[in-house]
């Protein structure tokens, strides 16, 4: 087809951000992390050429966890293996679909992964998820470039008027005539509401604040965001290995949130979400923790939409049945979904629906929204604290298709002063606003940047 492109040009870009408040989740910290910038060139058959770009933080902490592993090991590791699926697309650029683009090298990353590991003498090999963060911002840039070079929103090019296959291709006989066009919104909804993230050392209230934290105009404490945001969502980082401190962390969240509304006269509800990075040891430990929260505080249960994969990520390790946990609260994978094979290994063992993340791919994500559709599944839409291009992207896929209550945005608390090009530049985008943001800003071309 001649809207097909070929990677003319690509450069991955990485510098050093500092976060503004430590970010605990699981079983580490995040201070400080790797922001990659990914910039493409590419040509249409028909010799129309544009430059698209995408964007991630190479959390090693979250796709390459590690106990004999170092931070900077692991870093310059995700740094060599982006630039190794840099180096392959651009060595073997054809023209075709973004999508397709993206999937046929997919499979590669593993042994990208091995081979970078093996190099740099590390004591335990990168995961496939790791490697897939590596390669997010390539197929962000080539799905960016293919909607300007075409003059359309990219997520308007997944039909049959820009596609040579079907979703048949990729998941099996079932999807013949069905694309991922199917599955997603004609255009972006004008608002979304986001989740505001309440992690493991973030201040509840005023009272907690000391002259320790930062003083650069920001709120610090929970009570002091809302006051400023008015939010509705709330994600709460749990320990997973400690029910007596979780279940009282989410029902003092939830006393704290009530009071502020109270306070500021908000009559809405509110909803919580958890999440313990796969700490917690097995589902019953985690049907555990919700039967303790409804007896400890019933306005904190009754706020709870979702779980975020409270078990280990690799759903094949043990085989957890997820039916009892989903029986009392929706259960959703998130690190434990690598490809579709993981998602229907998901569906079998009862979880209720899946956590989508653009650091794991945008063209793997569209997989995974058709499959849920079908299997009526939920779906969420979580981040990996996405500043600047990367939180453009996550909003703008969000707002084309079905999420349970929006989608996550953390970095207005922890990286707030990253890219203020793009941060001005889509201000409404950037700013809350009784909850919620808008997506007037979304440009008509591309991933709305």
């Amino acid at each position: 087809m001649n809207s097909d492109i070929k990677l003319l040009e690509i450069e991955p870009t990485f510098t050093d951000a500092v976060l503004r408040t430590p970010l605990k989740f699981g079983s580490g910290v995040v201070a400080a992390i790797t922001s990659m910038t990914c910039r493409a060139l590419v040509e249409t058959r028909d010799g129309k050429r544009a430059e698209g770009l995408g964007h991630i933080l190479l959390s090693d902490l979250w796709g390459f966890p590690s106990q004999v592993v170092g931070h900077e090991e692991r870093d310059a590791a995700m740094r060599r293996v982006a630039q190794r699926f840099c180096d392959h697309m651009l060595s073997n650029a054809r023209h075709g679909h973004p999508m397709d683009l993206y999937l046929e090298a997919k499979p590669l990353l593993s042994d990208m992964a091995a081979e970078v590991s093996a190099e740099l003498g590390l004591a335990e090999t990168m995961p496939v998820l790791g490697a897939l963060v590596c390669a997010s911002p390539v197929d962000a840039a080539l799905t960016d470039a293919f909607g300007k070079a075409n003059g359309i929103s990219s997520y308007d090019g997944y039909s049959a008027g820009f596609m040579d296959m079907d979703l048949s291709y990729w998941l099996g006989a079932d999807w013949i005539g069905k694309y991922p066009g199917d599955y997603l919104h004609e255009s972006y909804k004008p608002s979304l509401p986001i989740f505001h993230l309440v992690g493991g050392m973030d201040k509840l209230t005023r009272g907690e604040v000391t002259d320790s934290d930062p003083r650069d105009g920001l709120p610090v404490s929970l009570e002091e965001w809302i006051e400023r945001d008015g939010i509705r969502c709330f994600k709460v980082k749990l320990r997973g290995n400690d029910n007596d401190w979780d279940v009282e962390r989410t029902a003092t969240i939830a006393e704290v949130v009530q009071a502020t509304y109270q306070r500021l006269g908000i009559t809405d509800r509110f909803y919580l979400s958890t999440d313990s990075n796969e700490m917690n040891p097995d589902p019953e430990s985690v049907v555990d923790y919700l039967q303790r929260l409804q007896e400890r505080s019933p306005l904190a249960y009754e706020a709870l939409l979702y779980l975020e994969q409270p078990t280990e990520r690799d759903l094949s390790a043990h085989r957890f049945d997820m039916r009892p946990v989903a029986a009392l609260k929706p259960v959703v994978v998130d690190e434990g979904v690598t490809d579709t094979d993981k998602l229907d290994l998901a569906i079998e063992l009862g979880w209720s629906g899946v956590g989508l993340k653009t650091c794991k791919g945008h063209s793997s994500a569209l997989l995974y929204v058709a499959k849920a559709r079908e299997q009526n599944l939920v779906v969420t839409f979580q981040d990996l604290t996405n500043p600047g291009l990367s939180l453009i992207h996550e909003a703008g896929f969000a707002a084309r298709i079905d999420t349970l209550m929006g989608f996550e945005y953390n970095s207005r608390q922890y990286l707030p002063h990253e890219q203020p090009e793009v941060a001005a530049a889509h201000r409404p985008l950037f700013e809350v606003h009784d909850g919620q943001v808008s997506t007037e800003s979304l440009s008509a071309t591309g991933l709305g940047y």
